[in-house]
Order: structure tokens, then sequence, then C-alpha cells
């Protein structure tokens, strides 16, 4: 407390102080900081941390039941899907579902069949990961298909235990359908690692 003389006596009022201009600006610096780091952390999780359950034999020997994945959302939005990539999406026909985690196996443009327990793709053989089996069930690729401009033909890594593009309840799937490539497994920790 300051005593300052005046004319008529002493007055007892405080001096005020005005705030010291580096503190205020330390703390908007500070303010936009965390700012910062919620976004990224947010756009982070939103984009590559995004997780789900796999469910079912579909993918085993690639993903089996229970494992908790991540899946890529950012990567449809810059690029399109590719042969090979594990994906997960909703088929159209049931919006309500849990996610589907298959591989694809053929792009708009290819042809594909399946014969003998083989899956033809452009004529060619190819092996499905994880699966020394015949394929017992050709669905719809019983005679050769060729796919449309964003038809995807998806399939399990364990056919015999897969419902995918096979089955008239899903068919091919679109990139709308899409939500994402599996990229990562986090859960059971002896799994920890990235998706082929």
């Amino acid at each position: 407390m300051m005593f300052r003389r005046k004319k008529g006596g002493l007055s007892f009022r405080t001096a005020k102080k005005l705030p010291d201009k580096s503190k205020i600006l330390n703390i908007v610096k500070w303010a936009a900081e965390i700012a910062a780091c919620v976004a990224l952390s947010y756009a982070v999780v939103f984009f590559f941390g995004f997780r789900t359950i796999v469910i079912g034999e579909a993918m085993s020997g690639t993903l089996e039941s229970s494992d908790i994945v991540l899946i890529n959302r950012l990567a449809y939005m810059i690029s399109e899907p590719a042969s090979g990539q594990v994906v997960a999406f909703v088929p159209d026909s049931n919006s309500r579902s849990n996610y589907y985690i298959r591989r694809i196996v053929a792009v708009p443009g290819d042809t594909v069949l399946i014969s003998d327990g083989y899956l033809y793709v452009n004529g060619e053989i190819v092996e499905l990961s994880g699966s020394a089996e015949e394929i017992t069930v050709a669905g719809i690729a019983a005679e050769e298909i060729t796919l449309g401009d964003d038809e995807y033909f998806v399939m399990g890594d364990n056919p015999n235990a897969s419902e995918d593009s096979r089955h008239s309840g899903i068919g091919t799937v679109s990139k709308e359908e899409m939500t994402g490539i599996v990229w990562f497994i986090v859960f059971p920790f002896e799994s920890i690692g990235t998706v082929d």
C-alpha cells in the first residue's frame, strides 16, 4: 500500500498496477500451444486412431477374432483403394452392422472368377494370405464378372469362413462404403504391429 501526500493530507488508496505485457503474451502463446496440441491430437485420433474389433475368423492367419485394430481413415481421402489392402467397411445393404474387415482382391476394371477352388483375377491365380485351402464357395464369382467403376471385390484371408463379395448380401464394395485401411493391431499385446 502506498501513501501519497495530497494537498489536504495523506491518501490510503492502492496504486493501480498495469498488467505486465510480457506475461500476457506468454499466457496467449501457452494457450495457443495447448489449442494446437489438442487439435493435432484430435486429428491423429480421428484419422489414424479409429479403432474397431475383429469379429469372426474371416481374416484368420492375418487377424484373429477379438483383435483390436486401428483404421487409417485419411488414406482414401487422398488415394484410391488398391489390391492387397486390408480394409474396414460397412456393407451398403446393412448400415447398422459391425465393421467388416476384408482384403481387396480386385479393383475396378478387373475380372474375377472362382473356379476349381482357386481365385482368378484377370485370368491369373491369386493366393490369399494365410490360406492354403481351396475355396469351397464361389458365390457370385462362379462365373467371371468384370468389376465396374467404383466396384471392389473383397475377400477374407480365410475364405471358407468369410462372408464377403462372393455373397449377394455384401457383393462388391464401393469406395464410399470403406471406412479406411486397417493398418495396425493394438491388442493383444503379443500381436502389436502393422497389418500386411
